[in-house]
């Protein structure tokens, strides 16, 4: 049964009462097309429709005023990335006079790999990140845990099947989508990097480690790197830094976003199997930032992570509506407030710290100290 994504069909609503163009960005099969259809089917006009992995759309639009000039409705472009050059007549059309054509373009690369769109579309363009499937869409915190929000992931008949399914994607993903962007690796040479990811999942960054592991440049492997993160494959978490003069942590947490992609790489197919692995802390770690990040509609580049080389740390800070909010992320189902959550208020100054677990159950455990549940996302201050 298809499921019905409210919280993006508003953002595109609203967002086409401001501007012209709405771009839909997030990982390939993450469900952009099936929410792209689903708007349509509101949509009061024409709408038409241009896949840019189908030769003949593509063919279509060798001659993209010709083609679309005439159009009149809802034009909806997928897989936008693979024609940049697209962006230059969607602003000259976009800019024609008493015109009420929408367009709704789809891509797999985030918007620092489509350049062209933020220097030619600017003020006709917003930009909508679509997530696989988040715990308040499904309600089913186990089996998306394990086996990730990809929609055909999540939504297989079995733990076999969900990862079977992973595996083919992601052997799509780097011999199709990176060969396209120009990470073009032979088949052991992903596997490696594959390896290298799984065992850097909530780690920080050492670029010459990885470097030398992979026995390429330090450029190369930030490179490589960049087009993971703009292929909404990893994430990187910057460290906060507030005053320099104190021994700060001064390079990026690495995550693989999607945890059922995270398993796949260790070779975990059930929760039983999950619950039970030396690396459950790192992969809740990663899957609840993905959940918290996503619920609370913060960019990247508005999430930290905080460390001392004396050990005190914490796992994500955000400043939310201008007050400052500490999560740590325990499996311990009921756990204790530590020396370094202490040290990480203090520090931080931070008005609530939240300790997210996968028990289902918020409590607080001081003034400013809770246990959060995932769940319990809109809860946050």
């Amino acid at each position: 049964m298809e499921r019905i994504r409210e919280r993006y069909l508003k953002s595109i609503v609203l967002d086409f009462e401001i501007v012209p163009i709405c771009a839909l960005l997030g990982p390939r099969q993450c469900g952009k097309t099936t929410l792209a259809r689903q708007f349509a089917k509101t949509y009061q006009g024409p709408v038409h429709y241009f896949d840019l992995e189908d030769y003949t759309d593509l063919a279509r639009l060798t001659n993209p005023k010709f083609a679309l000039e005439h159009l009149e409705g809802l034009i909806i472009i997928d897989e936008v990335q693979r024609k940049p050059e697209l962006f230059p007549y969607l602003r000259v059309l976009a800019d024609r006079p008493n015109t009420k054509t929408k367009f709704l373009i789809l891509g797999s690369a985030s918007r620092d790999l489509l350049q062209q769109s933020s220097e030619t579309l600017a003020g006709r363009l917003s930009y909508i990140a679509v997530s696989p499937f988040l715990l308040e869409e499904v309600g089913n915190q186990k089996t998306l845990w394990n086996r990730g929000g990809f929609p055909k992931s999540f939504l297989a008949e079995s733990d076999t099947l969900s990862a079977r399914w992973r595996q083919i994607y992601m052997q799509t993903y780097f011999e199709r989508d990176l060969a396209y962007l120009g990470l073009n690796l032979p088949p052991q040479r992903i596997l490696k990097l594959w390896a290298m990811l799984a065992q850097y999942q909530a780690c920080t960054i050492n670029y010459t480690h990885m470097a030398q592991f992979m026995e390429i440049s330090v450029p190369t492997i930030k490179n490589y790197l960049g087009l993971l993160e703009g292929t909404f494959m990893i994430r990187t978490l910057a460290p906060w830094h507030e005053n320099l003069g104190k021994r700060l942590v001064k390079t990026p947490k690495l995550y693989v976003r999607d945890s059922g992609i995270y398993h796949q790489l260790l070779n975990i197919q059930t929760y039983e199997q999950l619950i039970l692995n030396t690396h459950v802390g790192f992969s809740w770690e990663a899957f609840a930032i993905e959940e918290i990040t996503q619920s609370l509609n913060l960019r990247n580049e508005e999430c930290y992570f905080w460390a001392t080389h004396q050990e005190a740390e914490l796992d994500l800070f955000v400043i939310l509506n201008g007050k400052r909010i500490g999560f740590e992320f325990k499996t311990n189902d009921q756990p204790s407030i530590t020396k370094s959550m202490h040290i990480a208020m203090n520090s931080l100054k931070l008005e609530h710290l939240y300790i997210v677990t996968p028990n289902e159950k918020s409590f607080p455990l001081e003034s400013k100290v809770s246990v959060l549940a995932l769940k319990d996302c809109n809860l946050i201050l």
